[in-house]
Formats: structure tokens, C-alpha cells, sequence
């Protein structure tokens, strides 16, 4: 094993490929890190609408949620790529189309965590920040499978870590090397996740 085509490319993967800083429109947190946080602001709309009284509001929210919890988000991804830009007659970069597909795909899965608790309790007696932390759990479990799905938008061209990776990997031929070391750091990544999640169930408890 030669993992010296890791530290020669390390730049390349880490600024690039994860961070989402180069000469390329890519990045895994880049892309990430928005999508965790506007899927779970949409995912909180969806779910309180699945909560509504007003069944115009809570039919449409309930297709959105087990239409998309229905599909492979690969096949989200394609047709956002494909479809949307034909509907539009505009072009739509990687990262707007990565982006936007796994922010309408995690909506649904955020969606149906909120939905966890009855109406009553939501909508009555519990106050919306002190139902999210009991479901910390779930939420930061479909996170951590948002960030992993990242990997995905490589299909479409978007330069994440894995496309990065098998940039680096055209060149040189190196497979085991260059994907041995971006599993450790997706690895690496979500434990992290996993720890801080931890903490934060034991601090909400205590209090």
C-alpha cells in the first residue's frame, strides 16, 4: 500500500472535496451543512401541516411525506437534474440541484420526526424548542445518513469527497488508498456526530 497519493493529494480531498473551497463549485460540508439546515426548517413546516386540522393543509403535506420517503433520493436527484431545467429553460449548476434535492427529499424524513407527538401536545402544552429536544435522537440519526448521502451528488459531476477522491483516483490508480482514507474521514465525521448527539441526550436529560 502507497498512501503517499493521499498525502500528495490531501489539499485536493480535504479543502476541495470536503470543505468545499477550490477551484471547483463542490464541497461535502458545503453542501451538507446547508441541507441539514434548511431540510430540517422545511421538515418542521412539513410536519406541523401533517398536524393541521385543515385537510387542504395536512392531505398535501402527508403526499409530500410518503411520496418522497417512497423514492430513492438518487432518482430525486435525477430528475431535479434533468426535469426542473427542461421546465424552466434555465440551466441549474450542481450544487443548486444537489442542494435543492436533498433538501426536498430530507424535508419529508424531518417531517415525520416532528410528527411524533399528537397534536394536542404539540399544538397545546409543549412548546416547539422543548419537543425538538426529545427528538434529538432521530433527528441527528438522519442527519448523520443526510451527510453519508452526500456522496451521492457525484453522480451528477458535484465535486464532494468521494468525486474528489475519484478525480485523484483517475490519475493515479489508486483505489484502495484513496477510498480506504475518505471512508475514515466520513467515519471520523459522523462519530463525531454521534458523541456530540450523545452529550447533548445526557445534558437534556439532566435538566
Amino acid at each position: 500500500m502507497d498512501f503517499s497519493v493521499v498525502v500528495d493529494n490531501f489539499k485536493f480531498l480535504i479543502v476541495q472535496g470536503l470543505i468545499g473551497v477550490g477551484g471547483f463549485a463542490g464541497g461535502t460540508l458545503r453542501l451538507a451543512i446547508p441541507a441539514i439546515v434548511l431540510g430540517f426548517v422545511l421538515g418542521i413546516f412539513v410536519g406541523l401541516a401533517r398536524l393541521a386540522r385543515a385537510h387542504y393543509i395536512r392531505v398535501p403535506a402527508t403526499i409530500y411525506v410518503e411520496f418522497f420517503r417512497g423514492v430513492p433520493l438518487v432518482m430525486v436527484i435525477f430528475w431535479i437534474w434533468f426535469v426542473i431545467p427542461q421546465l424552466l429553460r434555465l440551466p441549474i449548476p450542481e450544487y443548486g440541484v444537489a442542494l435543492t434535492a436533498f433538501v426536498i427529499f430530507e424535508a419529508a424524513y424531518f417531517g415525520e420526526t416532528a410528527l411524533g407527538m399528537t397534536a394536542t401536545k404539540t399544538m397545546t402544552y409543549v412548546v416547539l424548542p422543548q419537543a425538538l429536544r426529545n427528538m434529538v435522537p432521530s433527528l441527528v440519526t438522519q442527519m448523520i445518513v443526510l451527510f453519508k448521502d452526500t456522496s451521492l451528488a457525484s453522480i451528477i459531476g458535484y465535486v464532494d469527497l468521494t468525486k474528489a477522491a475519484q478525480i485523484v483516483n483517475n490519475r493515479e490508480i489508486k483505489p484502495f488508498e484513496l477510498y480506504l482514507f475518505i471512508a475514515v474521514v466520513y467515519w471520523l465525521i459522523t462519530y463525531s456526530m454521534s458523541r456530540a448527539a450523545r452529550r447533548l441526550e445526557r445534558r437534556v436529560a439532566a435538566a
